[in-house]
């Protein structure tokens, strides 16, 4: 007797069958690296995940660290690889994820061990041993105002990266600034390294300006990755604006619409002229010495304590306090005697009641002071924190975006 053929949807489904054992050899044979990714054998078993594989090189100086699911980890160590230092850190009170307790520095080497226990009581364990961007090949951008600062009106945000940039676009994108006004904020790009934001017009007073830096692995030219990833605010105070008119020698200060005070001041000479334009009080020192020879003026002048001074250029142009001046022929009011400052009357260690007191006193970093009428010609908009010397259009051309 002969035996009848299987059914064809027999054969059909045995053939299925071999297909699905041999997909799950497949998926068993292509299990990831346990040491830095410890994926779970079965549902009573945690899974522990340590951001930067194993052995690998460029990691996160800000986001590294260890998370787990199907459990909670029952310890976390880390050491810096040369020196065994400790590297403390904390688990999160879900028991879910831990992370170090300030930012990591850039190429150091590192080690992570974890261990967690899972749902069902099983202990897991993972480990990595990993190196972080390194300097040459990371990018950082120093940035001003910080966080919880109170400025001016006049104060842009201001980014001074430590490497040129040739991705602008990839970078700006990653940097927001909004205003609480609801004021539209524009980045602009001077050079390869420096990039502004400000709005149209001068920031509202009382307003919050939040910025939002999200650099942290983006490529800002080749091979050079930002590290940084934070979110800071400031305040911006009551509007003041001030106008030195070099004809008249005279300083009015306009605080929130209204003139609150008029100042006799000594601008530049006529050799020296002062800067036009509209500058941006970046630095205050109560006292600091300025030296001629710093700002090409040669042996000229060095004063080791000069009072109530304000930066107002990165070139050296500041609004001071003079106490050397000739007092039998004051100049504050009458004519221009600096080397392109605007002096205020004063008197030396910068404690008496006097004009150059008040106005720092009364000052905040990111105020404007406005000259006009000088010899001169305006300031560059680069030199110091003075973009509002340029044209929204061209502001707004220098944008990546």
């Amino acid at each position: 007797m002969t035996t009848p053929d299987a059914h064809p949807n027999a054969r059909r489904t045995l053939a299925a069958c071999a297909a699905l054992m041999v997909g799950a050899m497949t998926l068993t044979a292509c299990g990831g690296d346990a040491k830095a990714d410890n994926k779970a054998g079965g549902s009573d078993e945690a899974r522990i995940v340590i951001s930067a594989k194993d052995g690998s090189a460029g990691a996160s100086i800000n986001s590294t660290g260890v998370k787990v699911s199907d459990g909670k980890l029952t310890e976390v160590k880390m050491t810096e690889s040369e020196t065994g230092a400790d590297v403390p850190g904390s688990v999160a009170g879900d028991g879910k994820s831990w992370k170090p307790a300030k930012r990591l520095e850039r190429g150091t080497k590192y080690r992570i061990a974890a261990t967690a226990k899972g749902d069902g009581g099983k202990t897991a364990a993972a480990n990595s041993t990993f190196t972080t961007v390194s300097t040459a090949n990371s990018f950082i951008g120093t940035y001003t105002p910080d966080g919880g600062a109170k400025v001016g009106v006049g104060m842009p945000v201001s980014f001074t990266f430590d490497k040129a940039i040739t991705d602008k676009k990839e970078v700006q994108s990653h940097i927001e600034v909004t205003s609480s006004s609801g004021q539209k904020v524009v980045g602009h790009w001077f050079g390869a390294q420096r990039l502004d934001f400000r709005p149209k017009e001068y920031w509202k007073a009382g307003s919050k300006v939040t910025t939002k830096v999200d650099l942290d692995g983006v490529e800002g030219a080749k091979g050079v990755y930002g590290v940084q990833d934070k979110t800071v605010s400031f305040t911006v105070g009551r509007s003041q604006v001030s106008t030195v008119d070099v004809d008249s020698q005279t300083m009015k200060v306009v605080r929130d619409g209204r003139t609150v005070k008029t100042v006799p001041i000594s601008a530049g000479s006529a050799d020296n002229s002062t800067y036009n334009g509209q500058m941006v009080i970046a630095e205050k020192f109560r006292q600091t010495r300025m030296n001629g020879s710093t700002v090409g003026y040669g042996g000229e002048y060095d004063i080791a304590d000069v009072p109530n001074a304000m930066r107002l250029t990165t070139s050296g142009t500041f609004i001071h306090g003079n106490y050397w001046y000739d007092r039998g022929n004051p100049p504050f009011g009458r004519q221009g005697t600096s080397h392109g400052c605007i002096g205020l009357a004063d008197v030396q260690g910068a404690g008496s009641d006097t004009s150059a007191k008040w106005f720092f006193d009364n000052s905040l970093v990111g105020d404007v002071v406005t000259v006009k009428n000088s010899p001169d010609k305006t300031v560059a908009p680069d030199n110091g924190l003075n973009g509002w010397n340029m044209a929204w259009s061209a502001w707004t051309a220098g944008s990546a975006l």
